[in-house]
């Protein structure tokens, strides 16, 4: 019996072996521009994204250059992830195995018009200047912040009662500050595009010192996550932003993992009343403790350590020295804190959250992701839009991502008649209509039994 129990256990492991030495023999490759490149044993600077819009279909040593190869095509996310040093990133591709020149896009007679009306389309927009960023719009958005937190600290030290909240002055200084906090949210995201100055290094050093300062989060850890959102957005075990449990799930597949009678269960089926304000200052809380300072240890950015201490450091100094205890300034901190979580995180929900997803092993086209799961809130209105710092634009951003935001106002109506040219739906709600449709996603998602069809 022992005998038969070690075969057993040798046979299993022999089969382990030949499954993992026959995987080994696909080579991970990427197409761009017509040509094949193997990418086994490189480490993308960007980071997993890059496996996305990968293959492992051609053997070692199968492929022979000048055979016309099939592939899945990652031309348009390439253009549009390193548009800022195209010349650079290019030069570095080329020098990557090569294992076909002629890769034919699997998908070419569904969508070669589309990629080439795109491509036109880009091209042109690139002529305009519409890249080009404005160091006078980069300025505007800076001093507002400073003046939104400079107002709210004059706010703060104006009472003469410092051992209450419940003030007129403190709560309208909380919620200056919390909408300040959000705002700086808000220009780090495009600072980590690369889309303010255009110059790497310069937009990534503001985006920590922002990031740090304004909100005490990472900007490195969100780099790391939100290329990998862009690529393939409401794509299941692809975006991460639909990785979001346990605190909140947006799609009944996701909330499919969850036991309808546990105390997660319970939870979500609650979270549409919840969902602010406090899952979002939860998340909030859990990415400032642990999340965000575990992934800048790791990485040892110095740059954002320095830049979070200084949050706190000078938070404690300014309200102790004008009157308030410790104890009343961490409370502040936490009000303030928890409405510019609020703040930032309803407004990004609004653009994707209530919308379809796309199965693991689906492919659709760069353009169609931004067409089938994004939606624009309320264009047409100022104030939404400096509200939503022009990612009320969700769609023009998700086609352009290096693009500077203030631009996607000139540009919207030129994306409309590529879209309607092509059977696409140009999605554009009132902020409230969106605002109500996350929430009724949040309900019927928390709500959400196998035996009830999901959106």
């Amino acid at each position: 019996k022992l005998c038969d129990i070690y075969l057993k256990h040798k046979i299993n492991k022999m089969a382990v072996r030949a499954s993992e030495e026959e995987k080994t023999k696909f080579l991970t490759t990427v197409m761009v521009e017509g040509t094949i490149y193997d990418i086994s044993n490189f480490n993308h600077p960007g980071g997993s994204v890059i496996r996305f819009l990968s293959e492992k279909s051609i053997k070692k040593g199968d492929a022979k250059d000048g055979e016309e190869i099939e592939h899945l095509d990652a031309s348009e996310a390439f253009r549009e992830f390193h548009q800022k040093d195209m010349e650079k990133v290019t030069k570095y591709l080329k020098s990557l195995p090569k294992i076909s020149t002629k890769g034919k896009d699997r998908n070419e007679s569904k969508y070669k018009a589309l990629s080439k009306d795109f491509l036109d389309f880009r091209n042109s927009l690139e002529r305009e200047g519409y890249f080009k960023p404005s160091l006078l719009h980069v300025a505007y958005r800076i001093l507002e912040i400073v003046a939104m937190f400079g107002v709210s600290f004059l706010l703060f030290s104006m009472p003469a009662d410092k051992h209450s909240i419940l003030q007129p002055l403190v709560i309208l200084a909380c919620l200056i500050n919390g909408i300040a906090q959000g705002r700086c949210g808000w220009l780090m995201h495009e600072g980590g595009h690369l889309s303010l100055t255009g110059i790497r290094k310069l937009d990534i050093t503001m985006q920590e010192i922002v990031y740090g300062v304004g909100c005490g989060m990472s900007g490195g850890w969100w780099r790391s996550q939100h290329n990998k959102h862009h690529a393939t957005p409401q794509k299941l075990k692809h975006d991460v932003d639909l990785d979001t449990l346990p605190l909140v799930a947006f799609n009944a597949k996701i909330r499919e993992h969850v036991k309808p009678n546990s105390f997660q269960g319970m939870f979500l089926s609650v979270q549409s009343y919840i969902f602010a304000p406090i899952s979002c200052f939860l998340v909030g809380i859990f990415w400032t403790t642990f999340l965000h300072p575990r992934h800048i240890m790791r990485k040892r950015l110095m740059v954002e350590l320095l830049s979070i201490v200084f949050r706190y450091a000078s938070w404690v100094w300014f309200f102790t020295s004008v009157g308030y205890s410790f104890r009343m300034a961490m409370l502040l901190y936490l009000v303030s804190f928890g409405i510019g979580c609020n703040y930032i995180f309803t407004n990004f929900a609004v653009s994707h959250t209530h919308l379809d997803v796309t199965d693991a092993d689906e492919y659709i086209h760069w353009v169609e992701y931004a067409g089938h799961h994004t939606t624009n809130v309320s264009t047409n209105s100022y104030f939404v839009t400096w509200w939503m710092s022009y990612l009320n634009f969700q769609i023009e951003h998700h086609l352009f991502p290096t693009m500077p935001q203030f631009r996607f106002p000139k540009l919207s109506h030129r994306v409309k008649e590529l879209f309607e040219k092509h059977g696409i739906t140009y999605d554009d709600r009132p902020y409230i209509q969106a605002m109500k449709d996350t929430f009724n996603n949040l309900h019927e998602v928390g709500n959400y039994t196998p035996d009830v069809k999901s959106n």
